[in-house]
């Protein structure tokens, strides 16, 4: 059971420093640059990301552009808020797991699948905002509370697969898991040091597992071999 991906609804640019349309075609536009940004931003920085070759890809004018951001700040503030209620809405769908009895196993993968699908599909943003931390650390300030939201999410869905009793010390070795997780994947969207990249399966296997290992240590279970 994996996680539903959506793209952002055109009701969704209400943001920040973006100029509202009533206009269908007008949302459409500002649909188009903010997608062709975030594809940009996979294989460039943000100071390497230039308006004139953005509106290019896009087929509009830098004017168009200028007439629904007020800045280039403002607009990668928009691809930052985006990503971030892409990752809420995860994480809404991640409650639906709870419904169904399934095992410890299982909810490791199903957590830090979406996790990685997540990460996968905003990787430029989240590159972007990594490396404008130092500068800039409001810009990470929102994915950091998005990583805590999500261990807040996943504890209530864990913890009844581990089994009664010691809920504190469970719930602590949840939230480090979390951290080994998503300290691992922000290590590989800064660096990618190998031997697996973001995009290998065996990543997204090997960290469910690693997961799956943290919590079963706590509660005491054999180790699968």
């Amino acid at each position: 059971m994996r996680p539903r991906s959506r793209e952002p609804e055109l009701r969704e640019f209400d943001l920040p420093g973006v100029a509202p349309s009533r206009q269908k075609r007008s949302r459409e536009m500002t649909f188009a640059l903010l997608r062709a940004g975030a594809d940009m931003l996979r294989t460039r920085s943000l100071g390497e990301l230039a308006i004139e070759p953005l509106c290019a890809e896009v087929g509009v004018t830098v004017g168009a552009f200028y007439s629904r951001f007020e800045s280039k700040e403002a607009y990668f503030n928009a691809l930052i808020a985006l990503a971030a209620r892409d990752g809420e809405q995860r994480l809404t769908d991640m409650g639906s797991a709870s419904s169904a009895n399934v095992g410890l196993d299982e909810l490791c993968r199903v957590i830090v699948s979406g996790i990685i699908a997540w990460i996968r599909k905003h990787e430029g943003v989240l590159r972007a905002a990594l490396q404008h931390d130092d500068t800039r650390p409001d810009k990470w300030t929102t994915f950091k509370g998005l990583a805590r939201a999500t261990g807040e999410h996943a504890t209530p869905l864990l913890l009844p697969a581990m089994g009664k009793g010691r809920k504190a010390a469970k719930t602590r070795a949840i939230a480090f898991g979390f951290q080994v997780v998503l300290g691992t994947l922000v290590n590989a969207i800064l660096n990618d040091p190998g031997p697996l990249s973001l995009q290998s399966k065996e990543m997204e296997a090997r960290l469910a597992d690693c997961l799956l290992l943290l919590l079963q240590a706590e509660i005491g279970q054999p180790t699968p071999r």
